[in-house]
Order: C-alpha cells, then sequence, then structure tokens
C-alpha cells in the first residue's frame, strides 16, 4: 500500500463524489486545498480530535496545502450535529477566541505548523463576520427548509417534541460559507459532519462553479455509538500528563481496542485484524489495551515517557502499589462524599456517589461499597479509579 492508498482507505469512512475520482486528481500529481474547522467550544483538544490530525498529517506528507480552521464564526452559531437538545450557552465570539489560545500548541503534538510544508491556520470569523444582511440572503437561497430540516437530529427533535433554534438551524450555511470564502478542494471532518460539509459542496458549486471532495473520517466510538475523548466530562487530553493519559486509555471499555488501533495508530491492518481475531477468541484484552495506549502516549509524546507510562500504569494498577508521590490532605468531614469532593478526586457529591456506585474509589485498596460510609483515623489513602490518589490527614 503506497502513501495515496493509505491515505484513502486507513481511517477514511466515505468520499464524496467517490474515491476513484479523487484517486485519479492526486494520481495525476495535482496538490490540493483543503481544510477542516473546530469550533473551540472547549479549550482543550482530546483523543477524538486525533483522527483527523493524523489525516492532515499524511496530506502535508504529500505535499497538499492543509488548512486548520478555528470556528470562531460558526461557533457562535453553534453546531447542532449530534445534539438532541437545543444548547443552553452560545459563545462569543471572544469566548471562542480565548478557548482556542492554546489549540495550536496542543495539535502541533501531531500536525506540523512549522517546516517545508506547515498547516496553515485561519479564523472563519475573519469572513463570517463581515458577511452583510444581502450576503447571508443570498446564501441561504440555494436551500430549501426542507433540504435543511431532514438532518436527522433535527428529525428526532421534532419526534421529541424539542426546540429547534434558529440560530443552530442555519449552521450548515455557515460552514458551507468557509468553503467558498477560502476556494478549497476538498474538505475533512468526521462523518457526522457530514450534511454540514456537504452543504459546502452545494455552496461552492453554485456560488464559484467549483467542485470539492469531502473526506469523511469515522467517529472514534465504542460498540454502543458512544464518542470517545470527551464524555461524563473527563477529557482524555493531547496533553494530559503521560501516566494520567496512559491510565485513562486503559480505562477505556476492551471494544475499543481495534477501533483506537486503527483510527489513531500506524499499526498494520494485518497485525490489528490478527488482534481483533485474538479478542473475539477470548483471549485476555489486557496486553493489547497496553499496546494500544503505549502506543497513543508515545505518539503525543516519545518511547521513553511512554514505556514510563506503561510501568507505572503495571504498578499502581495491576500489581496494586502506591504512589511514592502522594499529596496529602487535611480534611475536615469524614463522610466519604463531602472528602471526594474536599480532596477534589471528585467535581461534586453526584459525582462522587456515581463513583462510589461504579466500585471505582478504594480506601487503602479496599472498595468503598456505600455513600454513607464514615472514615476513621486509620484510614489513610483514597483513590480514584487507577490514577488518583490521596494521603489524608485528619
Amino acid at each position: 500500500m503506497d502513501q495515496i492508498d493509505f491515505l484513502l482507505t486507513r481511517g477514511v469512512d466515505k468520499i464524496y463524489p467517490s474515491r476513484e475520482e479523487l484517486e485519479k486528481v492526486l494520481r495525476s500529481g495535482k496538490k490540493l486545498r483543503l481544510y477542516q474547522g473546530f469550533d473551540p467550544s472547549g479549550d482543550r483538544l482530546h483523543i477524538g480530535h486525533m483522527v483527523g490530525f493524523r489525516k492532515h498529517h499524511q496530506w502535508q506528507d504529500l505535499g497538499h496545502e492543509v488548512i486548520f480552521l478555528i470556528g470562531d464564526g460558526t461557533g457562535q452559531a453553534g453546531d447542532p450535529s449530534g445534539k438532541n437538545k437545543t444548547r443552553e450557552k452560545f459563545f462569543t465570539q471572544a469566548e471562542l477566541r480565548a478557548n482556542a489560545v492554546n489549540y495550536i500548541k496542543q495539535a502541533s503534538k501531531i500536525v506540523n505548523f512549522e517546516g517545508q510544508n506547515p498547516v496553515k491556520v485561519m479564523y472563519n470569523g475573519d469572513w463570517l463576520n463581515k458577511l452583510t444582511l444581502v450576503d447571508i440572503l443570498n446564501i441561504a437561497q440555494h436551500f430549501t427548509v426542507q433540504q435543511l430540516i431532514e438532518r436527522d437530529m433535527f428529525q428526532e427533535r421534532l419526534k421529541n417534541n424539542e426546540s429547534i433554534n434558529l440560530r443552530e438551524f442555519l449552521y450548515p450555511l455557515l460552514q458551507g460559507y468557509d468553503s467558498v470564502a477560502m476556494e478549497v478542494d476538498l474538505e475533512l471532518g468526521g462523518s457526522d459532519q457530514t450534511f454540514n460539509m456537504l452543504a459546502g459542496r452545494t455552496l461552492l458549486k453554485t456560488m464559484k462553479n467549483k467542485d470539492k471532495f469531502v473526506m469523511t473520517t469515522p467517529l472514534l466510538s465504542d460498540s454502543k455509538g458512544v464518542k470517545i475523548g470527551k464524555s461524563e466530562g473527563n477529557v482524555i487530553g493531547l496533553t494530559d500528563a503521560p501516566d494520567d493519559l496512559f491510565g485513562k486509555l486503559m480505562s477505556l471499555s476492551d471494544d475499543t481496542i481495534v477501533p483506537a488501533l486503527t483510527l489513531l495508530t500506524d499499526l498494520p491492518q494485518d497485525e490489528i485484524d490478527l488482534i481483533s481475531k485474538k479478542i473475539s477468541s477470548k483471549e485476555n484484552p489486557m496486553q493489547f489495551k497496553k499496546l494500544m495506549a503505549n502506543m497513543i502516549v508515545k505518539q503525543l509524546n516519545d518511547v521513553d515517557t511512554a514505556n514510563s507510562a506503561q510501568k507505572h500504569f503495571e504498578s499502581t494498577f495491576q500489581q496494586k502499589q502506591t504512589p511514592q508521590d502522594l499529596v496529602t490532605v487535611t480534611v475536615t468531614g469524614t463522610n466519604i462524599v463531602d472528602v471526594l469532593v474536599e480532596t477534589k478526586l471528585a467535581s461534586s457529591k453526584s459525582e462522587a456517589k456515581r463513583l462510589i456506585e461504579q466500585g471505582g474509589v478504594r480506601i487503602d485498596q479496599k472498595v468503598v461499597s456505600s455513600s454513607s460510609y464514615l472514615l476513621t483515623p486509620d484510614d489513610s489513602i483514597i483513590n480514584v479509579g487507577a490514577r488518583k490518589f490521596v494521603r489524608i490527614n485528619f
């Protein structure tokens, strides 16, 4: 498999209008201008973003012009993709730009913003915030209400009698206009962005008479379709401390091993297929999950750091050893729920109770089974999961 084959197959969901047409263009030697947009609704990038970033790197290596677009304009509308309810808060441009301050530093773990063919950084607020009323009306005339409302999440909301805010309803038009403003040849994005990206294909054709390819990537998710990277407020961040990152990756369900190896590593496909067969035949998946975690931590850091993080995990979790450099906290309460919040091992009482119910809280390596447990002076070390340890004083 050469670089073009790898680019068009590994970690790719669909290509519009077809893979064959895109491959023909690439084989001709033509260099494309392409982009992927990121709305900075948070200030941290997570491993789910790695899927697209790895594609950026592959396009870079082949000499194409890659644009890292920060959606400080589209983010003000609020992307409804994957949302079954209208969001409670809409961001201002100032808030979005503030969130994006460290995006480049985080993304540079994978994408090259320097060198011979650096990824270019652009902000779509630079053109979207300058659109006049007539500009917006001219964009809107290329779509019908029927086209926009056919989106699956909107249909689901209608069935559930949930509102559809007109602000987010117009989101595909704004994202679509990005393609027109930059006159790109291709847009890259997760499969959940297909509707928005095809809207851009429509606009670019009608407004500039220019065709655009769309390459969608699979979402990093578990067997239930739940996206991995940001859930329950627990972000698996690209810049997480290596030990913490390794532990978070090891806490993922076993059915994420193969998707993560496929989308987030360069492990040969035949080796991944063999691992998949071994897991299906009930072979212990622990060694394969550690391989997955090690490869991802190595990619975001280096070999020595990844190996050190793996040793830390094996000693603190598998061998039940306690880290030596524990933080000591003097607590005022004795109820385990209150103490978890006081020591910042949980962000709220409800989260503390959920952690206990899931068996994720231990005191001196013994699982806490009740939210009403009262600590005694004999209790010493509390840990949540495999990574958070605190020594307590009264």
